[in-house]
């Protein structure tokens, strides 16, 4: 498709434009990521061992001298095979010593991963963990799409043994955080992944909306690229079993082929429809529908193909696709079409990235970027100079034919005001199309901020007990600081009480623990017909322990409240069934008018041990205290 001069020079300007635009991203990506690149402490060095018949045992792989451990390349990068890996390493003092330390290996594609933390020289088990994507997201001991895992605090090193089984690729990147910089890293993250998906999902949706108003093909297959795209990438970092199919093990397994397959499939229709191949060639045309229906195969075949064999050879047909592909727009490039130049163009810093990216993971570059991220970027920027180019491509077809319609007013002088009528019905017409768009824009606005409102309501609901109905440990935190900062502010005093179900465990040995938790549902209840005034807050703390918030009351009042309720339950049988149990409670409760905001762990601690000492004083009794200093 040719330009004249003037056009063309405007779109370099565009195309320059977007590259400051992308300069810009990657100082914002750099200063996002830079104040935690030396936050994780990286596993610098890692023994492997193939364990063929994988018939290990976590004692067996610790203990046996037999066993010849070989040192891992780092990064680990063990490529694909079907066997057993076992890995091995040690993490010393200084890194567990710290608050809360976490390990991450933050390659969420695994199928299967078993982690086992001995203490060092001894065959002392301190910790076992199991993960991966055979596994249901639910049964992760730290829910987040990384594979992560709690770290016992020692003064001394331990062993840490890692069990890796999968269908795909093997790496091992180990990193060890503190909770604090992990929180604060992931928070990060989550804001860029956020901006990045944001972004394709206005792209696509855009796109998709400007299909259904003008009726092009073109805008959907940008679009299905778009969302294909999102959902591979998004599945690459664990997003998708995260937050999307948490419970669809089977899903998880085939995604990435099933997403990747799609992508490239949109991309060939899109690439053959946007460079208009077929005036060109058509035999060019032909194949790349051609390979788009061998994608489309592809995708189908990978609901039931095994997923190493499907990857294997998406590999091998993506790097054939990606070269004919580009091929076929730098011919057309060279014959003077600047579409296909910009197109080769956005296709390069996609390519380049990814060149980057794998550079990254084999260790031969160092960015602080990580190869993720890089990915990521570039995704982000081909897809917008992809987005650029469609917009460009449509307004040089819709140029193009008001430059013949004006051709054909100058020589049919005759009709000129027919002509003229027509021209303004078009522009008639573009207007409705441009009201249109700015409606399907207001929608969009709509269902984003209906999606907000959907997402706080999702945040209340993650702070219910979903056994006992009340309020969890996580809205306590934020009650107790902020009625701690009210304490202190009013000079009010503030009242918590911590109950316990006396011989809890016993119950639940007895009767089982469906019989438990009917005992906890009828406590909650207990307390929730006890506790009327509204500022009063109740929380299952964890067990059968709960927390009871009573702001702006004396340890006097305080104490009235909890014996009622201490009278109430052990008063009152329960009956469950046939059965029928007699329960008490121990409580503590600790009064103090909050001077310092440390001061509100003190106080949940103050009644800690004074609920300790009731338990240890005989149960079925209130132990209370205020508390100075």
């Amino acid at each position: 498709m040719q330009f004249s001069q003037k056009p063309q020079r405007r779109y370099d300007g565009w195309m320059l434009l977007t590259c400051l635009i992308i300069a810009g991203l990657l100082l914002f990506f750099y200063q996002a990521l830079a104040p935690f690149k030396h936050s994780a402490q990286p596993v610098t060095q890692i023994y492997y061992y193939i364990d063929q018949p994988g018939q290990f045992t976590a004692e067996h792989a610790f203990a046996s001298s037999g066993i010849n451990w070989q040192p891992a390349q780092m990064p680990v990068s063990m490529g694909m095979h079907p066997d057993t890996y076992w890995f091995r390493f040690t993490l010393d003092a200084s890194v567990l010593d710290s608050e809360r330390p976490l390990l991450n290996i933050s390659y969420p594609l695994l199928d299967d991963v078993r982690v086992f933390i001995y203490r060092q020289g001894a065959a002392q088990r301190l910790a076992h963990y199991h993960g991966g994507d055979l596994n249901a997201f639910a049964d992760r001991a730290i829910k987040v799409p990384a594979l992560v895992f709690a770290l016992p605090q020692q003064k001394q090193p331990v062993e840490v043994l890692v069990r890796v089984k999968t269908s795909g690729a093997i790496k091992l990147p180990v990193q060890v955080w503190t909770e604090n910089d992990y929180i604060a890293f992931t928070a990060t993250d989550n804001l860029l992944m956020g901006l990045f998906l944001g972004l394709l999902l206005a792209m696509g949706l855009s796109n998709l909306f400007l299909f259904v108003t003008t009726g092009s093909l073109t805008f959907f297959m940008y679009a299905g690229y778009v969302f294909s795209l999102a959902m591979t990438i998004g599945t690459m970092h664990g997003l998708g079993y995260a937050y999307i199919w948490p419970e669809w093990v089977w899903l998880q397994g085939k995604a990435v082929a099933i997403f990747a397959n799609s992508t490239i499939m949109f991309a060939m229709l899109f690439a053959n429809r946007l460079l208009r191949v077929w005036t060109h060639s058509l035999k060019a045309s032909w194949l790349l529908k051609g390979l788009a229906v061998v994608f489309a195969i592809s995708m189908g075949l990978s609901f039931i193909l095994p997923y190493a064999l499907l990857i294997k050879v998406f590999l091998i047909l993506l790097s054939a696709t990606v070269m004919l592909a580009l091929s076929i727009s730098f011919w057309i490039a060279l014959r003077g079409d600047a579409i296909a130049r910009y197109y080769s163009f956005a296709w390069f810093i996609l390519l380049g990235s990814a060149f980057a990216a794998s550079l990254d993971n084999l260790g031969l570059i160092s960015s602080p970027i990580s190869s993720n991220y890089m990915l990521m970027l570039g995704a982000g920027v081909e897809t917008t100079l992809l987005a650029l180019i469609l917009a460009i491509s449509y307004n040089n077809n819709r140029e193009q034919i008001q430059a013949v319609q004006a051709q054909a007013l100058e020589q049919e002088s005759a009709i000129l005001k027919a002509r003229a009528e027509l021209f303004d019905v078009q522009q008639k017409h573009q207007e409705e199309l441009e009201y249109e768009v700015q409606e399907r824009t207001l929608e969009l606005e709509i269902a984003l901020r209906e999606l907000s409102e959907a997402n706080k309501e999702l945040e209340n609901l993650n702070t219910i007990d979903p056994l006992t109905g009340l309020r969890n440990r996580r809205h306590f935190d934020k009650r107790l600081l902020a009625e701690s900062r009210r304490s202190r502010r009013e000079q009010t005093p503030l009242s918590l009480a911590i109950l316990d179900v006396d011989h809890f465990k016993k119950i639940n040995d007895t009767h089982g623990h469906s019989i438990g938790d009917a005992c906890l549902v009828h406590i909650a209840r207990v307390l929730q017909s006890t506790i009327k005034r509204p500022a009063d807050d109740i929380c299952r703390f964890g067990g059968e322990e709960f927390v009871i918030l009573l702001p702006n009351t004396e340890l006097e009042g305080a104490q009235q409240v909890i014996e009622t309720i201490r009278q109430n339950i052990s008063s009152h049988e329960v009956e469950i069934d046939t059965l029928r149990l007699n329960m008490t409670i121990s409580a503590g409760i600790a009064t103090q008018v909050v001077e310092h905001e440390s001061q509100a762990d003190a106080l949940f601690n103050a009644a800690d041990a004074l609920l300790y000492e009731a338990k240890n004083a005989g149960r079925n009794q209130i132990k209370a205290a205020m508390i100075t200093g």
